[in-house]
């Protein structure tokens, strides 16, 4: 659903802290921190993650998922593949 990385990167374009988006996610900052402190995919449970997504949302920040295109006309930023980057991962 969505990586460590693209969460932080998220959380940077806004300039949010983590408690910031504990509070608009409305979780915990401990959910967040162990959200971001994970490998790859964010672990968690689904509606924290949903929590997490939707609030990034209304902020601004669209996700985009491997191999999908975004939807906005915006100006976007997106980590190219190779060998610094995780498999397939966006950001």
């Amino acid at each position: 659903m969505i990586t460590a990385n693209q969460m932080r990167a998220a959380r940077a374009l806004l300039g949010l802290d983590q408690r910031q988006l504990a509070e608009a996610a409305g979780l915990s900052l401990p959910t967040i921190q162990r959200m971001e402190g994970s490998e790859g995919q964010v672990r968690g449970n689904v509606e924290s993650l949903v929590k997490v997504v939707d609030a990034l949302d209304r902020a601004g920040v669209e996700l985009i998922g491997e191999g999908a295109l975004s939807t906005a006309s915006g100006r976007g930023v997106r980590l190219k593949a190779g060998p610094d980057a995780g498999s397939g991962e966006t950001v």
